[in-house]
């Protein structure tokens, strides 16, 4: 089910586009909380604990993989917005060949890493074996991750929003069914709770390649397109590997902040952790109108309507910015109860608040430079332009380190929370300000109206 984004009002084609995404981020979402709520409620606060301590190491390790297959698809985008088909079919079979070697390497050195990267993020003693467990099991099926985000996003770049929401759908029950198999049946712990989710993953990636194979002709490359095209691999590396190190720059940042709330015990952690689901789970719009931006800037790039992308950003922004204020609203409205469902009876809520609160409310007051920058990132990345984007993470990673090593001298919770709002603050300056520079280098490149050939 492809969608053309090159015709029609911006603001209905960005929203029929976004909002499938939208439910297939919740879905990710929920199915990663359904890990978190099922070990803590079944296995213990510290176990949650486990678990969410190596939430930024998921994110440094996934967001790599999901960078780099984001990347390898820029191509497909444009090539799909200059109805070239040849030229779609040869950037996917290059795509898949380049996610396997990266996948070997990726598996490799994310797993001989993981102990040392433990003990250097101050991972409190009582949670060490679990973390190590879970985030092993995870580094260990990092083969349906990649694939499932590369299939996905290849999908999405030719305008199907719909066909991966029903598979991540199918996903999420299936994690919630083996969580509930594997965790209080099997008695298997944050273990159970890694196998699920690579199994579940795993699923969904399958399902995306049978449905490309089977239902999507124009995309599924013929035997000639598969080997290694120089010119197709300099162009998604030359995409891919920034946006990799965009995901692992920002990841990294992220990591200093979990060292710093790592300082103040398991307690602190685990509630932290609760926060944190449901910060990831009201913010998704920001994540889906971000990947929709990617490809919308994609195909009209492709196509040469510059002035088109424009009003797609506008629209966007607007949209994402209403998206925000209704987020920050939900957070203060849904914490105490939502953070109830992490913990079994015997935890006392009364002593976990003050933590959850501190970091939750601070942090919704800052979403509105959040979203902006998942827009401008996007927008600048499906025109082909990968450098910026990254130096968009070097500056969160900047703010984020600066306030984590002044929180953790001072031994501030409040000023470690703080982390993620000075990054998000850094990064909408610069991203915003890289926005303009990128479309008026456009413009100078390709003229302030609408080409009559696809650029290239």
């Amino acid at each position: 089910m492809e969608k053309d984004m090159t015709k029609g009002s911006p603001l209905p084609v960005i929203l029929q586009f976004t909002l499938p995404l939208i439910i297939g981020n919740i879905f990710q979402q929920l199915y990663n909380m359904a890990d978190t709520i099922i070990v803590g409620r079944y296995v213990g606060a510290d176990a949650l604990a486990a678990v969410g301590s190596t939430g930024t190491i998921m994110f440094l390790v996934l967001g790599f993989a999901q960078g780099i297959t984001a990347g390898f698809t820029v191509l497909t985008s444009q090539r799909f917005g200059a109805k070239d088909t040849s030229g779609v079919k040869r950037s996917v079979a290059n795509g898949i060949l380049l996610a396997l070697l990266f996948t070997v390497v990726l598996t490799f050195f994310s797993m001989i890493s993981m102990r040392p990267l433990l003990h250097l993020m101050n991972t409190p003693e009582n949670i060490f074996q679990d973390a190590y467990t879970y985030i092993m099991i995870i580094c260990g099926g990092l083969i349906a991750t990649i694939f499932y985000n590369l299939l996905s996003s290849y999908l999405r770049a030719v305008g199907n929003s719909q066909t991966p929401l029903m598979f991540l759908i199918f996903s999420a029950v299936l994690n919630v069914l083996l969580d509930l198999l594997l965790i209080i049946r099997f008695k298997m712990g944050v273990a159970g709770a890694g196998y699920a989710t690579v199994f579940s993953q795993g699923i969904s990636a399958v399902l995306c390649l049978f449905y490309i194979y089977r239902s999507m002709p124009d995309m599924w490359p013929e035997k000639h397109h598969w080997k290694l095209h120089a010119a197709d691999s300099r162009h998604q590396l030359s995409m891919g590997i920034p946006m990799a190190l965009q995901f692992a720059i920002t990841a990294s940042g992220t990591m200093i902040m979990q060292a710093a709330i790592n300082l103040f015990g398991s307690e602190a952690v685990a509630a932290f952790t609760a926060a944190c689901k449901l910060q990831n789970l009201v913010t998704q719009g920001f994540s889906a109108m971000g990947q929709t931006m990617a490809t919308y800037s994609g195909q009209n790039f492709g196509k040469g309507d510059i002035p088109r992308i424009k009003k797609g950003v506008r629209a966007a922004l607007l949209t994402s910015i209403t998206y925000s204020i209704a987020a920050a609203v939900l957070v203060f409205l849904l914490l105490k109860p939502c953070l109830s469902l992490f913990f079994s009876g015997d935890v006392d809520m009364a002593a976990m608040m003050p933590w959850a609160k501190t970091y939750s409310y601070m942090c919704a007051l800052f979403y509105v430079p959040l979203c902006t920058i998942f827009i401008f990132r996007n927008a600048m990345q499906g025109c082909g332009y990968g450098f910026l984007p990254m130096m968009g993470g070097v500056s969160e990673l900047f703010a984020r380190l600066i306030v984590a090593v002044i929180a953790m001298k001072v031994i501030s919770y409040p000023l470690a929370c703080f982390c993620d709002p000075a990054a998000w603050v850094t990064a909408a300056v610069f991203t915003g300000v890289s926005y303009l520079f990128v479309m008026k280098d456009i413009d100078k490149k390709y003229g302030t109206k609408t080409p009559t050939a696809p650029i290239s």
